[in-house]
């Protein structure tokens, strides 16, 4: 098996024929190292452990779900024992993981060979994967442009057919949003379905999850499968889908669906992004779907200012924890800007403001909820248009000073504003995604358009508490439509 042929399967077709000894892990290892090589250009793939691969590869057994199938684990918050993991961030270069988080180990036990790191912005914070530490990551269909952030290294390994599958992570769209830009299934699972820690019983007050991208519906829908999980010890539970997200995928979706393109926060869209989605809605249409234009009363700007105070209580929180580990104050260069501004933001925010905050998460999850009793699934846009180039989303050395500038002589609330300005061009691109991410909801991108010059835009479906099954019943059923472009 050669590049070429082993990029024509997903996961699934892998471990079959794996399974089935039609092929030898170690062939299927070796095509995926062809296919690092063969797209180094990409910037997609930072670190690799060819020969601890292949070592693992002799504790492959049984019926594994995805045995012998090369994975590429996010340089975040997904660590395997005795490999760096340094979040993107030049601070923390050369910090070996002790022990395997539990999302990892859930991977290795299913037989996925984890074959190295993909490259992410610094800790996580954009929406682009440009990191001062290992440089841009550039978009399969257009290497002028970004694959997004901040799963975007995961992003461009699995578009490019690197790996079929790829661990992401999704904290305000970083799965969904790479996966608009790339044409991939980008999937956001209920808060608490995947496994977190050891160490942490929640990511981000619970906006953050680990999962995948993937090319394929079933690849996701096995992976959540095997990763969705029961932890006591978690500070959010979902009741385990016991039916099976693989063996139900291919039951109808449910009839009630909303649709909206306005952005929630009042900035602009495009023609394209429109388009996608309101092909898709035509498409249900079409099949008899219950189809209305609407939307959660939900304040849009008001939850962004909550989702960037808490960004900015996180940041300063673990700008404590690094100073004490360090046994000194870090200095301005030592962070990028973004994550500068944050934490010295977050340093003003009080308790109060901060509990504050997550209460306005629970009303608009409140909100939500009480949308989703007359609609099954809400539709948008995945992203407000194509990707940025490379770059575009990146401060000038001179706006990066006056940030830093800024920020340290502003007051608490100029400080808060500062931080809304700072990320008002990314999230011009990406207004859609935060919302799912506070109130706890699964999200999916479906990658059902592409513009006339080969740029993917995704269309995004959101679903209540618990519910990713019919998430995935509708992407699986525009997988077999004229639509998909994945």
């Amino acid at each position: 098996m050669d590049f070429r042929e082993y990029k024509q399967y997903d996961g699934v077709a892998l471990a079959d024929l794996i399974k089935k000894r039609s092929i030898q892990p170690l062939d299927v290892l070796q095509a995926c190292l062809e296919g690092m090589r063969a797209h180094q250009q990409l910037n997609a793939v930072v670190s690799t452990r060819e020969k601890q691969a292949r070592e693992e590869l002799k504790d492959l057994h049984g019926e594994q779900l995805f045995k012998g199938v090369p994975f590429l684990l996010k340089n975040s918050s997904q660590a395997l024992k005795g490999e760096e993991l340094n979040g993107g961030s030049a601070l923390l270069k050369g910090s070996v993981a002790t022990e395997s988080s539990h999302y990892t180990k859930r991977l290795q036990h299913a037989g996925f060979i984890m074959m190295g790191y993909t490259n992410s912005p610094e800790f996580g914070l954009k929406n682009i994967t440009e990191p001062k530490l290992y440089g841009a990551t550039k978009n399969p269909h257009n290497d002028s442009y970004s694959p997004g952030g901040s799963s975007g290294g995961a992003a461009a390994a699995v578009a490019s057919g690197i790996v079929p599958i790829a661990g992401a992570s999704d904290g305000g769209g970083s799965i969904r949003i790479p996966a608009s830009f790339t044409g991939l299934v980008g999937l956001k699972p209920t808060r608490g379905r995947t496994p977190v820690g050891p160490g942490a019983g929640r990511q981000w007050q619970g906006a953050a999850i680990d999962f995948v991208l993937s090319r394929s519906v079933r690849d996701s829908a096995r992976a959540l499968d095997v990763l969705q999980t029961y932890q006591p010890e978690a500070a959010f539970h979902t009741p385990l889908f016991v039916e099976g997200f693989e063996e139900t995928m291919h039951q109808a979706p449910p009839m009630r669906i909303a649709y909206s393109y306005e952005s929630p926060v009042g900035t602009p869209v495009s023609d394209d992004a429109k388009t996608a989605l309101m092909q898709t809605v035509q498409y249900l249409d079409s099949l008899g779907y219950e189809i209305e234009e609407a939307s959660p009363s939900i304040d849009g700007r008001y939850l962004m200012q909550q989702y960037y105070l808490m960004n900015a209580g996180e940041m300063a929180n673990m700008r404590r924890r690094l100073e004490k580990t360090i046994g000194r104050a870090l200095r301005e260069e030592e962070l990028e800007t973004e994550s500068f501004v944050l934490s010295e933001a977050g340093r003003h925010v009080s308790a109060a403001q901060y509990a504050s905050s997550l209460t306005a998460w629970d009303e608009h999850a409140a909100k939500a909820m009480a949308f989703h009793q007359n609609y099954d699934l809400y539709l948008t846009p995945g992203t407000a248009s194509i990707a940025p180039k490379i770059g575009e989303l990146t401060p000038s050395l001179e706006e990066e000073q006056r940030l830093k500038d800024s920020v340290q002589r502003l007051g608490a609330q100029d400080q808060l504003d500062l931080v809304y300005e700072m990320f008002l061009p990314s999230l011009t691109y990406t207004p859609f995604t935060q919302l799912a991410n506070l109130t706890g909801q699964p999200a999916m991108n479906i990658p059902v358009y592409q513009t006339n010059q080969g740029m993917p835009i995704g269309v995004q479906a959101i679903a209540s508490k618990g519910n990713e099954a019919s998430l995935i019943r509708l992407a699986a059923m525009l997988e077999q439509s004229d639509l998909w472009q994945g």
